[in-house]
């Protein structure tokens, strides 16, 4: 069974939300169904600081042993910081999806998105757990 935190938002994409301390700031990164989905991840593909994507845009990719995915940005906003320790390690996603496995984060400007995303609950009952 997946580990789902309270607390974050998700998407049908399988990222998640995870607030910072700096207001309007979060961090995304795949969840740990979509971690478990693909098996070992071996190499990330990751955006550069400053830049925006729309919702649902592909900021980068995540390849695993069984499959390369598309990552989506889970709401408008700009990259201000792109985790760095994943170039030297990308399981980090594997064992630590919503701690040190974080991707971005991401400056939101609407907030309203934010809130609109699944809660724990709601992400729970689309992956059937």
């Amino acid at each position: 069974m997946s580990e789902i935190p309270d607390g974050l938002r998700y998407t049908e994409d399988h990222e998640y939300m995870k607030a910072t301390d700096e207001s309007g700031v979060y961090q995304v990164g795949i969840t740990d169904y979509a971690q478990g989905e693909l098996g070992d991840v071996v190499f990330l593909e990751l955006p550069a600081v400053g830049e925006s994507f729309e919702v649902k845009a592909t900021f980068g990719t995540i390849e695993a042993v069984k499959a390369v995915s598309d990552l989506y940005c889970p709401v408008d906003g700009e990259i201000v910081e792109v985790n760095a320790s994943l170039e030297e390690d990308p399981s980090i996603v594997n064992s630590d999806p919503y701690g040190a496995g974080w991707m971005v984060r991401l400056r939101v400007g609407d907030q309203g998105a934010v809130d609109a995303l699944m809660d724990a609950s709601a992400y729970q009952t689309l992956v059937g757990e």
